[in-house]
């Protein structure tokens, strides 16, 4: 007999979430948790303690700040992003946080169960076109994988540029928020943009890359 899977899903369509429930209780998972946004979805693996969550992308809140907050808090749970992006940089992005998969909500959802148990054995979950841009990414020498990662800089918005910049300065979510007459959720979808775009985990690390490429930037 197939061994359980304890499952948390995190999207923000229901259809969705409906969906990839059936296909793992068909395959033997228990779904232990929902979650329609990123918030939710990491008190959901914190509550149940799952072995495998699925989060999207693009859900609110983000799927790559969610899967960050749970790999760090749970390092025994393995984080597999299900989206439609095929977008190179939710990908490293996704990577980078620390997710152990990366899969394409087109796949056929007989494969889902027994990916996700081939994951918990250490493999990879990676379409092949998928795997082979991560191939090439770390073939390419270090110089000039640096130089594309810092001028993903030049892609944030003047307004991400402004949260990042308030927040560089030690203010907190709801700080700014006040400064800059957003909600403090909109804050936390501006710097959850900027974690994407920049390839990085959390904040600190994107504070550490835009300083030095305004350092590196030709002065006026």
């Amino acid at each position: 007999m197939t061994d359980t899977l304890r499952v948390v899903i995190a999207d923000d369509h229901a259809p969705v979430r409906s969906m990839v429930r059936e296909a793992l209780e068909a395959d033997s998972c228990e779904v232990v948790g929902e979650a329609p946004d990123a918030w939710a979805a990491v008190a959901a693996a914190r509550a149940s303690r799952p072995q495998v969550c699925l989060l999207d992308v693009h859900m609110p809140g983000g799927g790559v700040a969610a899967a960050g907050e749970i790999t760090r808090a749970l390092p025994d749970t393995a984080v597999v992003m299900l989206t439609a992006s095929r977008d190179d940089e939710d990908l490293f992005a996704a990577l980078r946080a620390g997710a152990s998969g990366y899969l394409l909500k087109g796949m056929d959802p007989d494969r889902l169960g027994p990916t996700l148990r081939g994951v918990l054995a250490g493999e990879a979950a990676l379409p092949r076109w998928l795997a082979a841009k991560v191939i090439a990414e770390f073939r390419e020498p270090t110089l000039p994988r640096l130089r594309r990662r810092s001028a993903a800089t030049d892609k944030l918005s003047p307004r991400e540029r402004e949260v990042m910049e308030a927040l560089s300065r030690g203010g907190t979510t709801e700080d700014v928020a006040r400064e800059l007459f957003l909600s403090p959720t909109t804050v936390r979808v501006h710097v959850s943009a900027v974690l994407r775009k920049l390839r990085v985990k959390d904040r600190e690390s994107a504070f550490a890359l835009l300083r030095d490429d305004e350092r590196d930037a030709p002065s006026r």
